[in-house]
């Protein structure tokens, strides 16, 4: 991976209005080129061309940081799927298509998924207390909309599977394991992506539906 420029030219006072967002596109590209830890808000502030200070006035910590940056990805991935809600019917092939909604998003924003799903935020809970859950929160209405779609597929009496959670939470390690050897290995010497994908979303239809 290309590594990102690391200081941009000093901004000026009072052109703040579109600063939160630099701040923050910043912080993506740092923490999806190194290690989320050893980033520092003085780096992110360089990146970002404004003083620590500055940084300050829009995100007190890096985990204020993290933290948007992970309810935006969340976000991002519950519109996608509130997208294919409003087409959805339960079925194999909209299953497929379901499951193809989460792998897309992956892929066409690494960095956003990087952060959400790839980095480990806290070993102890300290991450989840500190910024108030609102990540998990975000990432909890994400997850809702795909347990409601498979709870379709087995109202309809089309899964192996008697408990939908289990099995929603079973295809969601599924569907993560892939994308993120995708994200983190691109040097492995894959097959076919989209024969890689398909074949991966027909195996996880054969053990999920009748």
């Amino acid at each position: 991976m290309k590594s990102p420029q690391v200081r941009s030219p000093r901004k000026p006072k009072g052109q703040g209005a579109e600063r939160r967002e630099e701040i923050l596109d910043a912080a993506l590209r740092l923490f999806s080129a190194k290690d989320v830890h050893v980033v520092s808000t003085r780096q992110i502030a360089e990146a970002a061309g404004i003083s620590q200070p500055a940084l300050y006035a829009y995100f007190a910590t890096k985990d204020d940081l993290i933290a948007e940056l992970c309810v935006r990805a969340f976000a991002r991935l519950k519109a996608r799927m509130d997208d294919g809600k409003s087409r959805w019917t339960p079925t194999p092939e909209m299953f497929d298509r379901a499951m193809m909604t989460y792998i897309d998003f992956g892929l066409s924003e690494p960095d956003a998924y990087r952060v959400a799903f790839m980095v480990e935020k806290s070993h102890d809970g300290a991450f989840h207390a500190r910024t108030g859950g609102r990540p998990m929160a975000a990432g909890m209405e994400a997850f809702q909309g795909f347990v409601a779609m498979i709870a379709d597929l087995h109202a309809a009496g089309l899964t192996h599977d008697e408990d939908p959670l289990r099995l929603t939470q079973n295809l969601w390690a599924g569907l993560h394991g892939l994308v993120s050897l995708l994200i983190a290995r691109p040097e492995f010497p894959w097959t076919e992506r989209e024969a890689l994908i398909a074949g991966h979303i027909a195996m996880l239809r054969r053990g999920a539906l009748k």
